[in-house]
Order: C-alpha cells, then sequence, then structure tokens
C-alpha cells in the first residue's frame, strides 16, 4: 500500500511539472525532482532546437572541470548507457531532438522505470512547447535566411534605446553592391549565399552585445551601443577588410559592401535621423566608389560629358581625387567625409560644362568678359548638382571650391572656415594640380616650385595649415621617390 501511494505521489508531482521561467530554471527543477523521487545523484538534459543544431545541455552531479563541456557528457552517458543504475531515454520518440538521462547507484526497479517514462515523456512535452514558442519568438524577431535581426525588430530597438542610457550610439549601415545583377544573371540561390556571406562578414566585426539586422533586400544595419564616432568607424574599416578577405577567398563572386556610420553622441539628437545619416554616408560611400545601382544615368553621362574635356580625359580628376583624399586622411577626416571628398574631386569642374570651350582651351590670356563666364562655373555647377540626388551632397561644396582664405575668393567671398573644410582641401589639391600640369595656357612647374607657390600663397588664398600638412606630405613622398 505504502510503496501505491508513493506511486500515486510520484505521478501526481510528475502531473503537476510545469516549465516556468528559463531553461536553467527548468532543469534545476527537473534534477530537484530526480533526485527527491528518484534518489539520482547525477542528471544530464541535452536537447537541440532543431536537428541540425546543437542546443542546450545541462547537466548535475559531476565533477567541476566536466561541467560546461557537452561532448564529455555525450560521451559518459554512451559509455554507461546500460548499466543497472541507469536510465536513458531518446526524447526524439516524443518529438524533442534530445535525450534525458539519470544515475544512481542501484538498480532502478521496474515501477520506477515506468515513472521515469511518464516523467521524460512530461519532461519532451514541456520542452516541446517551450521550443515552439521560442521558435514563433524567434521568426518574429529574425530574418530567416541570415539569421540576423529583422527590421522589425531593430526598429523597437532603435524606440528602446533612445528611452535608455546607452550614449553614444552609433549606426553603421551596409549596402550589398551588384545582388539584382547576381540574382537576375546567376539565380536567387547564389544572391542568397551572398547574402548570408554578408550577414556572415558582419556578425564576425562587432560585438556579442551589438545588433546586426537585415532590414531591407539587400540593406543591412549594424546598431552600436555605447559606441563614439571614432570608435564606430574602427567598426566599418573591420567591416571593409573583413569583406575584402571573404572576396579573397571566392573570387568568381566577391563580396562587395558600401559602408557609412553616424553618431548620437546624447539623447537630443534622434536616432532616426543618424539612421537617415548613415544611410546618406553610405550613398555617398556607394558613390565614390561608383558601385551598384546608384551609379545613375544622369551621373554617368556627367562623367562621360567631364571626361571629353581635356582637364578630365589627361587624368586631372584621377590626380586631384588621390592628392585630397591624401591631405583627408591625414588630417583624419571620417572615411564617410572621404568619400564625399572623393565624389567632390570627381564632380568638382561640373560647372565647366557650360563654357565655351574656346574660352576653356584658349592659350592667350582671358578678356574681363572671358574671365567672368569662367567665374560663373562654381554656380553653375552647384545648381546642376542640386538638381540631382545623386550629387546633392556635393553640391554647396562644388560651389565653395575657388573661395579663398583671405575672403577675396568667388561667388561669395567666404573667408576662412566659413568655407567647408572639404572644399579648402580641394582648393589646394586642385591648385597643386593645375600648377604641376599641362595647360593650354602655361607649362607644368617643377612640383617643388609649385609647393613653395603654395607656401606663398598660405593665409591668402589657402588655408595656411592644410598648406603645411600638404607640402610636408610631397615633400616626405617626393624624398621617398628619390
Amino acid at each position: 500500500m505504502d510503496a501505491q501511494l508513493a506511486e500515486l505521489a510520484a505521478l501526481y508531482e510528475i502531473a503537476a511539472f510545469t516549465f516556468n521561467g528559463s531553461e536553467r530554471d527548468f532543469f534545476r527543477e527537473l534534477k530537484a525532482k530526480a533526485a527527491r523521487l528518484f534518489g539520482a545523484g547525477r542528471v544530464v538534459l541535452a536537447f537541440s532546437e532543431d536537428s541540425g543544431r546543437a542546443g542546450a545541455c545541462c547537466a548535475w552531479g559531476f565533477p567541476e572541470q566536466v561541467l560546461g563541456e557537452r561532448e564529455k557528457f555525450l560521451e559518459y552517458v554512451s559509455r554507461r548507457r546500460d548499466l543497472p543504475g541507469v536510465y536513458l531515454r531518446d526524447l526524439g520518440e516524443k518529438g524533442v531532438s534530445g535525450l534525458f538521462f539519470l544515475e544512481r547507484k542501484r538498480e532502478f526497479a521496474d515501477y520506477e522505470r515506468r515513472l521515469l517514462d511518464i516523467l521524460s515523456g512530461r519532461v519532451a512535452e514541456l520542452l516541446q512547447g517551450h521550443l515552439r514558442e521560442k521558435k514563433l519568438v524567434y521568426l518574429s524577431t529574425r530574418d530567416a535566411l541570415t539569421g540576423l535581426y529583422n527590421r522589425a525588430f531593430f526598429e523597437e530597438e532603435l524606440r528602446r534605446l533612445e528611452r535608455g542610457r546607452s550614449f553614444p550610439v552609433s549606426l553603421v549601415m551596409c549596402d550589398l553592391d551588384g545582388l539584382k545583377v547576381v540574382n537576375d544573371t546567376f539565380g536567387h540561390e547564389q544572391g542568397d549565399e551572398l547574402l548570408r556571406r554578408a550577414a556572415g562578414v558582419l556578425g564576425g566585426c562587432v560585438r556579442g552585445s551589438d545588433v546586426v539586422a537585415r532590414v531591407g533586400g539587400d540593406e543591412f544595419v549594424v546598431i552600436l551601443p555605447q559606441t563614439d564616432r571614432e570608435a564606430a568607424e574602427e567598426v566599418v574599416q573591420r567591416i571593409i577588410e573583413a569583406a575584402e578577405r571573404d572576396s579573397a577567398l571566392h573570387p568568381d563572386f566577391p563580396l562587395s559592401l558600401s559602408v557609412g556610420a553616424a553618431t548620437a553622441e546624447d539623447a537630443s539628437r534622434s536616432l532616426q535621423e543618424v539612421y537617415a545619416e548613415a544611410d546618406d554616408a553610405m550613398y555617398r560611400n556607394k558613390l565614390a566608389r561608383g558601385t551598384g545601382h546608384s551609379h545613375r544615368a544622369a551621373v554617368r553621362a556627367l562623367r562621360a560629358a567631364l571626361a571629353e574635356k581635356d582637364f578630365a580625359a589627361e587624368g586631372h580628376t584621377e590626380r586631384v581625387k588621390r592628392l585630397a583624399c591624401m591631405l583627408g586622411e591625414a588630417v583624419g577626416l571620417s572615411r564617410s567625409d572621404l568619400d564625399t571628398l572623393s565624389l567632390l574631386a570627381e564632380m568638382h569642374d561640373l560647372g565647366k560644362l557650360a563654357v565655351p570651350e574656346r574660352i576653356l582651351f584658349k592659350p592667350s590670356k582671358l578678356t574681363a568678359e572671358e574671365w567672368e563666364e569662367v567665374k560663373r562655373h562654381p554656380e553653375v555647377g552647384y545648381r546642376i548638382a542640386a538638381s540631382c540626388p545623386d550629387l546633392a551632397p556635393v553640391a554647396e561644396l562644388i560651389r565653395q571650391h575657388h573661395e579663398r582664405w583671405d575672403g577675396q575668393g568667388y561667388p561669395r567671398g567666404l573667408r576662412g572656415e566659413e568655407i567647408h573644410i572639404l572644399s579648402r582641401i580641394l582648393a589646394i589639391a586642385d591648385a597643386y594640380d593645375a600648377m604641376t600640369s599641362e595647360r593650354p595656357h602655361h607649362r607644368p612647374l617643377p612640383p617643388e616650385e609649385a609647393l613653395e607657390e603654395l607656401e606663398r600663397c598660405a593665409g591668402a588664398q589657402f588655408d595656411p595649415r592644410l598648406v603645411e600638412v600638404f607640402v610636408e606630405l610631397e615633400r616626405r613622398g617626393s624624398a621617398r621617390r628619390h
């Protein structure tokens, strides 16, 4: 009678067993029941969220050095499965990928094994419900293809961070270049593989506490809490380098990412504004690199028109871009600003498309009227760029690239730091290349004479601090070449 009552009490306790709290709490309750009802000295519960991926492995009663090593537990279970004091049940029979293991010093009686079968069935039932709920939560917050967080989770996380104390918060926007071309040419299976590779690259470049989300077909965002602008730029650089390493491993389908970052230093700035700024920075990076569908027909047409002019066809644009970016890097510009500077260098002469060739390439001195015609080109370039969404970020910079440090430039007579630093950098690079290149109205100067001319004009035409840095860089480079 006592044995029957004990069995009924055990059945009642098993039936009342529920899954409350975390997986750790569940196992803690399970091992307490196993010890109390069956005298178990060791317990292992191992299960997977699906058949292809290892999940949790909880163990109790083992030496400290073994705890946390799943493979050692499973090896131990396999060796001792046939001993009389061991109970082992494959939970797969109950619809869960996993196993339930108990061990004690004495043999289990038949009625105890029946009770253990009932307990293992209850464990499998509770786990099945827990894992189903966990999967639903996972699917509601994750992108099915890449396993990254989805847009809904990303937007909720932004709202949460705006109410929190995790500032500064940085966002890194990434776009997978050329995905549509890959999908259209090689099929969506290859495109999906590119997306998974991009997800792997991004996930490998950030902390576990950071959020990586796929927010569009080819768009990803990284949320970096408690990360200032400088640290965010380091993450951008890591992503670029990781993408290059991945491409080296897959030369037939290289991974090309356009990347941009922005930072909110405190809660005074909306994270939606920061998101838009990071998107703009990414877009400028895409334009500067000439990749993806954003390299649109209007921009291509303007570039082609510039290339027909001698000042572009003879390499002026590429030389100015190299010199300007060299100076920009030396004075610590962010990657986003360097992308903008690169685009500015490429498009700064846009307004000259409206200047008649007879004036542009006139070998003799220009008349006063002709000079006035030339001086209109920054304003014309501004209007052309402002009308093109892809070039709007550099429109004002184009207008300023002939302003002077002393306020005697054109078209608006800006002075000193009223002139954007990118336009001040470009003015130095443009002037140096003009002096050292063949032009219709003058022969090229030797590099050292051109540098001396820049020094002479420092503080009048050019920003003196930038001239000092530029001259030092060029002289150092010249010394290395010789």
